[in-house]
């Protein structure tokens, strides 16, 4: 197997790791060995990406705010002077989060969208000769520009 081929079915193995599928039925279907794609999975980040995609804004925001909701109760439960002074700083702390999250709502919102016309795209695959491993690797390589551009100008505009 050269390169390009390797590459490929790296690919397409990230492409149906991130759509949840495990890592012994990835191998049996791009035809390597499952500790290939273990190492992949593990030394390219794979796994991160997966857990990223799989909470939602929303539900981010849920926790957080269920945090607040235990911390004003315990603070309110409790005498003590120093939970009761701490509050308003970890409470600003935790709205500032909340904050951050509405404004990366474009960029979660592509994610989602990605994630969900790659999950597509596999499917047309079975059905599609058209669709090549090289096809989905080219999308996956111009979501990724996509995604790290909409990152980056959010970044500079949160610095100004």
């Amino acid at each position: 197997m050269n390169k390009a081929e390797l590459e490929n079915k790296k690919a397409l193995g990230r492409t149906l790791f991130l759509s949840g599928m495990e890592l012994t039925e990835i191998a049996e279907r791009i035809s390597v060995s499952r500790q290939t794609v273990s190492k992949w999975a593990n030394g390219e980040g794979w796994k991160e990406a997966r857990a990223a995609k799989n909470i939602t804004r929303p539900e981010l925001v849920n926790k957080l705010l269920l945090t607040i909701d235990k911390l004003i109760t315990s603070v309110n439960e409790s005498d003590d002077p120093t939970l009761i002074a701490g509050l308003g700083d970890r409470l600003a702390k935790l709205s500032s989060v909340i904050e951050k999250l509405d404004k990366k709502a474009n960029v979660v919102d592509a994610i989602e969208v990605f994630m969900a016309f790659n999950r597509w795209i596999q499917d047309q695959a079975c059905y599609d000769p058209e669709i090549t491993p090289e096809l989905i690797k080219a999308i996956n390589k111009y979501q990724n520009l996509f995604l790290k551009e909409k990152m980056t100008s959010m970044t500079t505009a949160n610095e100004l």
